[in-house]
């Protein structure tokens, strides 16, 4: 790797996970925005967790940065939105470092812009200490992206054979009152699967698909937020109607984790298999090559912006 001081430094912010389940309380009390979780939320996260042996998603992370800084020759930084290292501390650093200008890459492609604003806030806190930003905007509609996703959707499909199968494109779910202000989550990730769909098609021909959206909170009762849907449960509804198999594509994601390897690969199998369905699951892009190939060309947007390339 090269580049040093005064180079351009990369961070790749993501949305964090924990290594140790002790820490899960101070974890969801930060998804929570400072509010405590119950006792019981916390004991089903440590049974999600311990379910599937622990979160793999900040070693995948670590791999995505090891393999994009020696594709791009420069520092490749890893931060978490909602858990350690924070952003703030890790613009730091890079400063320190002698980095004044980072490209921000969000590991949330339907939110980029949600990294991009707490990316600002923690520079502007570094005051003049802290490094220039330029971020990556939005970029979960990109071709080659949904190329990367499509492919691997066609991969299972090839290994069904002639059943029946219809394809359920997923993506974390977020409270209606948020898109209701204005964000354009829904709008983004709703276009990126039916993109997703055409290359599937393109690829198997014709092919049914369905959008749901997946891991709503677990809050319940009269009081609790309305979240974006159809659910899962809706989803394979809609799916047995006219298939007998089913495949699960996290595409709203880029690694594994909880929300893919428990609430898909136990919780959604178990759903599937009551209504009578077969599953299987996308492998998810993690730190392949092709998918560091395409995060090396969203970085470059940003750091030609910084003046570099």
């Amino acid at each position: 790797m090269t580049g040093g001081a005064r180079s351009p430094a990369v961070l790749l912010v993501s949305h964090g996970s924990v290594d140790d389940l002790d820490d899960l309380s101070a974890f969801v009390t930060n998804v929570r925005r400072g509010r405590p979780p119950p006792d019981a939320l916390v004991a089903e996260l440590r049974h999600r967790y311990e379910a599937i042996g622990g979160s793999p998603l900040n070693t995948i992370n670590a791999e995505v940065a090891r393999k994009l800084a020696e594709r791009l020759g420069l520092r490749v930084a890893l931060a978490n939105r909602l858990w350690r290292p924070t952003v703030k501390d890790v613009l730091a650093g890079l400063a320190a470092e002698g980095h004044d200008r980072v490209a921000v890459v969000a590991l949330a492609q339907h939110s980029a812009h949600v990294y991009a604003d707490d990316a600002r806030r923690a520079a502007a806190e570094l005051g003049a200490a802290g490094p220039t930003l330029a971020s990556a905007p939005g970029w979960g509609g990109r071709d080659d992206l949904a190329r990367a996703f499509a492919g691997r959707i066609a991969s299972v499909l090839a290994t069904a054979g002639p059943v029946e199968a219809a394809v359920v494109l997923t993506a974390h779910s977020l409270p209606k009152s948020v898109v209701d202000a204005g964000d354009p989550y829904e709008r983004d990730f709703r276009a990126a699967a039916a993109a997703i769909a055409a290359e599937v098609r393109a690829l198997r021909g014709e092919v049914r698909t369905v959008v749901a959206f997946q891991s709503q909170g677990m809050a319940q009762g009269p009081n609790a937020p309305a979240w974006l849907g159809p659910d899962l449960a809706t989803a394979l509804d809609d799916a047995s109607a006219t298939a007998k198999h089913v495949v699960l594509a996290p595409v709203g994601f880029l690694a594994d984790h909880v929300e893919v390897l428990y609430d898909l690969d136990v919780e959604a199998r178990a759903m599937a298999a009551a209504r009578g369905l077969t599953y299987a699951r996308m492998p998810s892009l993690n730190a392949a090559d092709d998918f560091v190939a395409i995060l090396a060309r969203v970085a470059a947007g940003p750091l030609a912006e910084l003046g570099h390339g």
